[in-house]
């Protein structure tokens, strides 16, 4: 059973995958109705989700910066279910100091895992 903290990250990256294929930028609030509509919606936490979703969104090019150097390719060789993890995982460790390290990689290579391709995760791992 997934804990409400893992599905609100889930959700997460659902919405920035949308928010980082769509040309224009979909607009925020229009992310977070969509996210309300999806099943699990109900049981994440929805605190963490806003902060996560927000965060990046708001963060985007500086954390975008943090993690170039870290990469093997360029950035828009990427999928972006490796790069939403990727994101997802920076903002989480520079500011969920509470969450151990350990537990923000652990919950970006099994998210990558059910929603990536064949070998994101070794990817996402090594990052």
């Amino acid at each position: 059973m997934k804990s409400a903290r893992r599905r609100a990250r889930e959700l997460a990256l659902q919405g920035l995958y949308g928010w980082f294929i769509d040309s224009d930028g979909a607009e925020i609030g229009l992310i977070e109705a969509n996210l309300r509509e999806l099943e699990d919606y109900d049981k994440a936490d929805h605190a963490l989700l806003e902060r996560i979703l927000q965060g990046v969104i708001r963060e985007h090019a500086a954390l975008q910066t943090e993690i170039e150097p870290y990469l093997d390719r360029p950035i828009n060789e990427l999928s972006p279910v490796e790069y939403s993890v990727l994101m997802i995982a920076t903002f989480e460790l520079k500011n969920s100091l509470d969450v151990p390290y350990r537990v923000v990689i652990n919950e970006a290579v099994e998210m990558t895992k059910e929603f990536g391709g064949t070998d994101g995760f070794k990817f996402v791992n090594g990052v």
